[in-house]
């Protein structure tokens, strides 16, 4: 058998196709849960906590290939998650110019401009992509920047790659349209990470004017979500927290941050969306705010940066909850171990309020999980 390294391009993209259309097929064929997964993250109540497992590297797909299909088969998931297109790449029109193939970027050493004019980076052997390079090198820029070269959040066809998946699920399963870097992940795409935390002290007028720009931006994309059939919610990112804490003061966050948010999720709900909120990281100092603002589910609450039992027992009943299983640990646990963890955290995020807890890793699973550690992840996420 090959090692991943040895793949050629056109093998890695059989292989990834080959998965994503047997999961597919097998989600189509399997009894209907929407219905039931939207009243209990709606926290109504439900018989058992819904599961969304399909939160993976290209390269764990690459690795176990039509193993991992197997346990997807077996075991379909009872919510789905879809963009539009490749976070780090963005729309890309088909008129537009040469395409940047996206499982021949995340699978090699790879640089590329995404649609942003965000410059991002790619290592063999890596998981992700890193930013390195970014557009407002000066807010001088800003204007030229919000005049001509911010994306155009009602491009011809920008919500066209979701269709399929839409067309395949969006009337059997809990669908959540999903849109990567929302506005502080967007904000240190844009101006990078040091500038950005500068900017808050230095430059907050154009910060605010910044953060407007890119909130009504996001407003357009969730219209946009909401005129498409089947849709239930709305699955935004923005990364907040370090392994200890938040990255900035909650006053600041509330100073940007809290009102844009909160428009964010009344627009949603205007167009009966849930909204999920994606932040990694200790987030436990703006929880409650999240709340407040109309979050309707939190995640990815990962095990390792907070107390999860805290959050439950502060927040539980309040919001529902998503992620939690650790994808760190699940490396290096034996088979009873993750099964261990799995009910553990059902008990602690879910049994107590109505199941209320969408069951899924804290994270993308990376390839390093051995197989029969996923075969006991997809056994104790079923077996409740």
């Amino acid at each position: 058998m090959k090692t991943l390294a040895e793949l050629t391009l056109q093998e890695r993209e059989a292989i990834i196709q080959r998965f994503h259309a047997r999961v597919d097929r097998a989600i189509a064929a399997s009894p209907p849960t929407k219905t039931w997964v939207r009243r209990a993250l709606r926290r109504g109540g439900a018989g058992r906590c819904p599961v969304r497992l399909k939160r993976l590297s290209l390269d764990v797909i690459l690795r176990h290939g039509d193993a991992l299909a197997d346990l997807f088969c077996q075991y379909p998931d009872d919510a789905v998650g879809v963009p539009a297109y490749e976070m780090n790449i963005g729309h890309q029109p088909g008129d537009g110019p040469a395409r940047i193939n996206p499982i021949q970027v995340l699978t090699e050493g790879a640089c590329w401009l995404d649609e942003w004019g965000t410059g991002w980076s790619h290592a063999v052997g890596g998981i992700g992509a890193i930013t390195i390079s970014h557009p407002l090198h000066d807010w001088s820029q800003l204007d030229a920047y919000l005049a001509g070269r911010m994306p155009d959040p009602l491009a011809p066809g920008r919500m066209d790659g979701a269709r399929p998946a839409l067309l395949m699920h969006g009337q059997t399963r809990y669908f959540a349209g999903m849109t990567h870097l929302a506005l502080f992940e967007r904000l240190h795409c844009l101006r990078g990470m040091q500038n950005t935390f500068q900017d808050f002290h230095l430059y907050p007028a154009e910060v605010d004017r910044l953060l407007g720009a890119l909130t009504d931006y996001l407003l357009e994309i969730i219209r946009q979500w909401g005129q498409l059939d089947g849709v239930d919610g709305w699955f935004l990112t923005d990364d907040w927290g370090t392994q200890a804490a938040l990255m900035i003061s909650p006053r600041m966050w509330r100073k940007f941050f809290a009102a844009r948010y909160r428009r964010i999720c009344d627009e949603a709900h205007r167009w009966d969306l849930d909204v999920i909120f994606h932040s990694c990281g200790n987030v436990t100092a703006i929880i409650g705010d999240l709340i407040d603002a109309g979050v309707d589910v939190l995640d990815p609450l990962q095990p390792e940066a907070m107390d999860l039992t805290r959050v439950a027992r502060e927040f539980g009943g309040k919001i529902a909850f998503c992620g939690g299983i650790s994808d760190q640990e699940i490396v290096t646990f034996t088979p009873s171990q993750v099964k261990d963890h799995v009910h553990r955290t059902i008990d602690t995020l879910g049994k107590a309020f109505g199941n209320a807890y969408l069951v899924a890793p804290s994270n993308t699973l990376p390839p390093e999980v051995p197989i029969e550690n996923l075969q006991a992840l997809f056994e104790a996420c079923h077996d409740q």
